[in-house]
């Protein structure tokens, strides 16, 4: 009988094991189709988007002082005036859609860091009194985000600030920056699935946060939240980043096998809605053709080490939707209240 009992035992865990790998060469069929159809639609389709769109003209950006907290009105209001000759120069150029994103960072109200209009363009925008804020979020995002989509990468930066209004303790002050400061790849791209934009951005990044201190203080809190492909952005700066949190929210991976290898003083945090397809993305990371291609170990997953916490039941795009579970856990991290972040 205990011989039996034993193969039967084998007999099961050999076909747990044959299980297991059945799932793992679908999932790698499945990174490997998601991979040609990315080359395929990179050869075809982005070739006849470009061309399709010819280059809006813009100025180059505004000539800045250095930024401090002397400065900023300064840099706003030159910003502001560089958006809307960009607009200017859009709408003479038959490009409506642009020549109004441009128009709306012109407004009055609106507190630029930085603007640049040329391509895909850039900006940098502050929700708060930057100067005097105790305590500093900065939104990194992801693919597909450029002066024509803004409005929904703003729009999480203005839930979150205004999130971070109503909860502050009284006498906390609170700024959140919204950081276009790299081009972002495209979704539907190989750029999207390879480390080449995330290495460029990482140093923009690094000096924008040098700048940032410049104007808030040493002392003062900042937290660096990252959404997906942004999230490789800020795994590539970490080692480098004086900051205090950082965040990876619906992160394909970073690149790094685990949060200790990001080399960073600052606590790791990651998070994932139950809705969000990076879930069916393979975290792996290998070499084609001399690029490596995917970003490696799953930051929610026990392996890589972060604090996880729970996003909700969201999507890819609603980690800063109002009223949201995840919201309310990144507005507990970046005030400080990190035991009233509830755990996944």
């Amino acid at each position: 009988m205990a011989g039996a009992d034993g193969g039967r035992f084998r007999g099961r865990r050999r076909g747990r094991e044959g299980s297991a790998r059945g799932r793992r060469g679908i999932r790698w069929i499945r990174w490997t189709r998601v991979l040609l159809a990315a080359l395929v639609t990179a050869a075809v389709v982005v070739p006849l988007t470009a061309a399709a769109r010819p280059r809006i003209p813009a100025p180059a950006p505004a000539d800045l002082a250095p930024l401090t907290g002397k400065t900023l009105e300064e840099a706003y209001a030159a910003n502001r005036a560089n958006a809307a000759l960009a607009s200017r120069m859009a709408a003479a150029h038959g490009d409506r859609h642009r020549a109004a994103a441009d128009r709306e960072l012109a407004a009055p109200s609106r507190r630029l860091l930085a603007f640049d209009g040329r391509g895909t363009g850039r900006a940098t925008e502050v929700f708060g009194d930057l100067a005097h804020a105790d305590r500093v979020a900065v939104l990194v995002p992801g693919s597909d985000t450029s002066l024509d989509t803004y409005g929904r990468f703003r729009a999480g930066a203005a839930a979150l600030h205004h999130r971070l209004t109503s909860q502050a303790p009284a006498g906390t002050r609170t700024a959140v920056v919204a950081w276009l400061g790299y081009t972002t790849p495209g979704t539907v791209s190989t750029t999207a699935i390879t480390p080449a934009r995330a290495d460029e951005a990482a140093p923009e990044l690094q000096d924008f946060v040098r700048e940032l201190r410049a104007v808030s203080g040493p002392e003062v809190h900042v937290a660096l939240l990252c959404h997906s492909y942004g999230s490789v952005v800020c795994g590539r700066a970490a080692p480098r980043l004086d900051v205090d949190d950082i965040a990876l929210l619906g992160s394909p991976g970073t690149g790094a096998d685990a949060a200790a290898a990001l080399h960073t003083r600052a606590r790791v945090w990651a998070a994932r809605g139950a809705d969000d397809w990076v879930a069916d993305v393979p975290h792996i990371s290998a070499d084609l053709f001399g690029t490596t291609v995917g970003f490696g170990t799953d930051p929610v997953s026990p392996s890589f080490g972060a604090r996880v916490f729970s996003a909700g039941t969201g999507g890819h795009s609603d980690y800063f939707a109002p009223g949201s579970v995840s919201l309310a856990n990144l507005s507990r991290i970046v005030l400080g209240d990190t035991t009233e972040v509830t755990r996944a």
